[in-house]
């Protein structure tokens, strides 16, 4: 067996090569988009190696076919110094080759003197390629791991702990408790200078300016915390568009005052699932022509500026989504995912909806 960094164009095709083996069979995988993928490793794209750097290999048989792939990176945090990661694993039921790929990246990670390392994640934002997949009903989501059982020990026989258990929920239309939190959100939608309001294109700007006020206020006390910049997230705004209608995003305001919001978009991997990870003009166009059949939702992020914890805020959030839905009659499902075990709160306002568990991960740690 040889384990060969990635470097050239064959190595690229090599590392999402590895996919048609280890899923070989499997219908529940949905390949994902290679272009996200390779975006992540791209300097210029990911804002991750302002601070960081990442590596990837893969792993050869004696015949020179691919049997598994790995990737490790660091950032260097304000707060904690420098941690690692180790994501974008795969690899064949061989325990010789899953623990090759864990040598030379966990190596790699000990030798830039990191403290510890967090897998299976992302080289970047949470919302993406995050957490070991451990239980499914559903199918895996836009970016989301997809995992066969057997990883599960060979993470937990190389000494990694879990660090967070990352839940999945899916609300059904038919199934959603509306008389029971309409009334709770009528009260929070008729308080006196307070409104609920679509996000709509023609104001981008604004719109962008008032996500970004919520969001460093909301997740200023997390650890680690970046500041997000509005230029970035304008940008990421237009490149979404075809994927979130202007009702699946929601802002709260207290007297013109941003205070919250929440953000959806389509499941694409309904339409997506066809392409086999490629994302060409044919393929633009395809999802161009479907998106109208697509059925699921998926909540991408849900901000309440801290002033306004416990008001209720959340639930008007979700009961104006609720209306713009049974106006357009789009959605049949809502997928709210990486509620984590750390917040019981949601997770109890989420089962009280009528929401049902379907997909469970876990974040692992090791400390060096």
């Amino acid at each position: 067996m040889t384990i060969r960094e990635v470097f050239t164009a064959k190595d690229i095709q090599d590392f999402h090569g590895v996919l048609d083996v280890v899923y070989a069979g499997d219908g529940g995988f949905i390949y994902p988009i290679k272009s996200d993928v390779e975006a992540v490793f791209d300097v210029n794209k990911n804002k991750s190696f302002q601070n960081g750097a990442a590596r990837r290999w893969i792993a050869l048989d004696a015949a020179g076919r691919t049997a598994g792939r790995v990737a490790a990176f660091y950032t260097i945090k304000p707060k904690s110094g420098k941690r690692g990661g180790i994501g974008f694993f795969e690899s064949i039921d061989n325990s010789q080759v899953a623990n090759a790929l864990f040598d030379v990246a966990e190596a790699w990670l000990t030798a830039e003197s990191c403290l510890s390392i967090d897998a299976p994640i992302n080289f970047g934002d949470r919302d993406s390629y995050w957490g070991l997949l451990i239980s499914a009903t559903t199918p895996p989501s836009y970016r989301e791991n997809y995992h066969p059982k057997y990883y599960q020990q060979w993470f937990t026989s190389r000494g990694y702990q879990l660090e967070i258990e990352q839940n999945t929920y899916d609300i059904v239309e038919k199934e959603f408790n509306y008389e029971r939190f309409s009334k709770i959100a009528e009260r929070v939608m008729s308080k006196p200078g307070y409104r609920f309001e679509f996000f709509r294109y023609a104001q981008l700007d604004k719109f962008a300016a008032d996500f970004v006020s919520i969001y460093n206020q909301a997740w200023a006390f997390h650890d680690d915390f970046e500041p997000l910049q509005y230029e970035e997230l304008h940008k990421r705004l237009k490149e979404i568009k075809p994927a979130m209608p202007e009702e699946f995003a929601i802002f709260a305001y207290d007297n013109d005052k941003p205070i919250g919001f929440f953000v959806a978009i389509l499941e694409i991997n309904q339409v997506f699932k066809d392409f086999k990870g490629s994302m060409g003009w044919w393929q633009k166009i395809q999802f161009m022509l479907n998106r109208g059949k697509i059925n699921k939702a998926k909540g991408i992020v849900f901000g309440i500026v801290p002033s306004h914890h416990n008001l209720g805020v959340e639930t008007g959030l979700i009961i104006k989504f609720h209306q713009g839905n049974a106006i357009k009659k789009r959605m049949e499902t809502m997928e709210l995912a990486w509620v984590g075990d750390f917040n019981p709160k949601m997770i109890s306002m989420l089962e009280s909806l009528g929401a049902v568990k379907t997909k469970v991960h876990h974040t692992y740690r090791k400390e060096i």
